[in-house]
């Protein structure tokens, strides 16, 4: 990614424009869901920055279903085969990408019903979550959170990616997790998320973000 110039902005506000921009957001697909990515490694909290946006949505009348990668994280056996620290594993393994087509978006395609299922699998307890479908209603936005979706061609019509530089990330990450960082550094050789992200949101300072994005 070259020089990027970014705009000082409280997480309020920045919640507040996405908000509005998301209000005329319409699906690429011509279904009636618009489906948006907050995509940043753990340590950068893009779950938080989904909450915000959905309340200030749901205070502007739009609905929306905050989902989090990590409710789709693949049994333990799987995710641990190659052992507990493999960046490679992390990298390509953990997510269980068939489910998310299967549970989140294909519901949300043209012709489906609406039918969400916000979580699959507990990865701290490892067993299955059981949790009930979540009907999302005509014009509800599907908001989706996690480390490394942009690299999955999931079909997101907004995405919102939370970057740390090297040295934010390598602080900001428990040092017990500092064996995924190869994994954050190849998929920003790989999938240039701040390059290729519709708004892009600097925390390297939680207190003091800075952001670029499309709502010019």
């Amino acid at each position: 990614m070259g020089a990027v110039r970014l705009e000082a902005i409280t997480w309020e506000r920045l919640g507040d424009l996405l908000a509005e921009r998301l209000l005329d957001l319409e699906p690429g697909d011509g279904g009636p869901w618009p489906r948006i990515a907050f995509d940043g490694a753990p340590a950068a909290r893009p779950g938080d920055l989904a909450e915000r946006v959905s309340q200030a949505l749901r205070v502007r009348g739009r609905p929306s279903l905050v989902v989090g990668a990590e409710g789709f994280l693949r049994p333990a056996s799987l995710r641990y085969e190659h052992g507990h620290r493999d960046p490679e594993s992390y990298y390509s393994g953990w997510l269980d990408t068939g489910a998310l087509w299967r549970e989140v978006f294909g519901p949300l395609e043209p012709g489906g019903d609406g039918r969400v299922l916000p979580d699959l699998w507990d990865p701290v307890t490892d067993r299955a979550t059981r949790s009930s479908y979540v009907p999302l209603p005509p014009g509800g936005l599907l908001l989706l959170h996690g480390p490394l979706l942009l690299r999955h061609w999931f079909p997101f019509d907004l995405t919102v990616h939370v970057l740390l530089s090297q040295g934010a990330l390598r602080r900001r990450t428990p040092e017990p997790d500092h064996w995924t960082l190869p994994a954050f550094e190849r998929y920003e050789a790989e999938a240039d998320p701040a390059g290729t992200a519709d708004v892009l949101v600097r925390a390297d300072d939680p207190r003091h973000p800075a952001w670029r994005g499309p709502l010019g």
